[in-house]
């Protein structure tokens, strides 16, 4: 990542953690993608912000722009699998079982995805893939 779009990246990340909404905050990691659009983390953003906003079918092009870029991302395979189980597509499996692989691999993988499904789960509580993929990792 080049140093500015390293920096935007961070403060896009930081206007979310701060709460800017994802309706808001999607133009901007847009802007990101088609300025870098090999920078595998600001496609994982975007489609997170097109779950979260009820657009699984862009979310699935992005998070297959994210997987296409960087195949070993945990977060990247949940977008993934969220997306798919959101616009009904099949094959979710294989994503699970390597994201699961990741996280007994490497507990930094686990803290961090738990701690972005809790996100989740606080910005739409009542997201049920996001429940069901919680359940498969973790339950």
């Amino acid at each position: 990542m080049d140093q500015a779009i390293d920096v935007l990246f961070e403060e896009g990340l930081a206007k979310y953690q701060a709460g800017e909404p994802p309706e808001q905050l999607i133009p901007y990691f847009q802007s990101l993608c088609d300025r870098a659009p090999k920078n595998a983390s600001a496609w994982t953003c975007l489609a997170w912000l097109y779950l979260l906003t009820e657009q699984p079918n862009k979310a699935l092009k992005a998070a297959q722009k994210s997987v296409k870029i960087d195949a070993r991302d945990p977060q990247a395979r949940i977008n993934l699998a969220l997306a798919m189980l959101d616009s009904e597509e099949k094959g979710v499996r294989p994503h699970i079982e390597l994201v699961q692989r990741a996280i007994a691999f490497d507990n930094r993988f686990k803290d961090e995805i738990e701690t972005n499904i809790k996100d989740g789960l606080t910005r739409k509580p009542d997201w049920k893939s996001l429940q069901r993929i919680n359940s498969w990792l973790f339950e």
